[in-house]
């Protein structure tokens, strides 16, 4: 049984990556949620001998109602825009508006994919069985707006794994995923920290060197014979 808390984010994902082992999900591909799924993610990469990729989530905010989203762009090959039509019609967002946040959002998330990444490819989801990871999940906004980006680029199976989560997301996300995977789901939550004895922020140099270490596990799943 693990104990809580975990050391710190690599600790969280060994843990993580022995129940995703015993599950044997054929051609795995891992997609961290930076920053904080990274270290978590590479662990279960290593574990699973999976190929390893980011997944940025960018919120497009309502002008001058930043804290609104409405929308997420999610990058990939393709990136994907996710639409929030009950908020885009509530602050009454014109279509031009929202392509011109929607542009600022992934020119952003393309100098972060570059910082973190180079020039390297984003690894295809197609036939895969795609692994989204998190450090946690509280209410989940980006993690929803990653698996609908990710079932559009036709994996296998979308699977959510997180070291810890909250009871409801918990339930939630059992049923927006093929499955969800999580070391602990405690019933009175509080926050993802309290369950890191070290939660400390990842710098952008601190992605990067994990990032290389990833891309030497390999980068293209093993995708079985049709």
């Amino acid at each position: 049984m693990t104990e809580l808390p975990f050391a710190n984010r690599a600790a969280a994902g060994r843990a993580l990556a022995q129940k995703l082992d015993a599950r044997e999900y054929a051609n795995p591909v891992v997609y961290a949620l930076p920053r904080g799924g990274v270290p978590v993610a590479l662990e279960i990469a290593r574990k699973l001998a999976a190929p390893m990729d980011l997944l940025l989530v960018r919120k497009i905010g309502v002008p001058r109602h930043e804290e609104l989203a409405a929308g997420s762009i999610v990058d990939g090959e393709q990136p994907d825009i996710i639409v929030n039509d009950e908020i885009v019609h509530a602050a009454g967002m014109s279509k031009a508006a929202f392509h011109d946040a929607a542009a600022r959002a992934l020119k952003e998330i393309e100098r972060r994919r570059e910082l973190y990444l180079g020039d390297a490819k984003p690894i295809a989801a197609k036939g895969a069985t795609a692994i989204l990871v998190d450090d946690g999940i509280a209410t989940g906004a980006s993690m929803r707006a990653a698996i609908e980006a990710v079932r559009r680029r036709e994996p296998k199976k979308v699977v959510v794994a997180v070291p810890v989560s909250s009871r409801d997301a918990a339930i939630e996300f059992s049923e927006l995923a093929d499955a969800f995977v999580c070391v602990a789901a405690p019933a009175d939550f509080g926050a993802v920290g309290y369950y890191y004895r070290d939660f400390s922020q990842l710098t952008d140099e601190e992605v990067i060197a994990l990032m290389r270490q990833a891309r030497a596990l390999g980068s293209e799943p093993q995708l079985e014979a049709k």
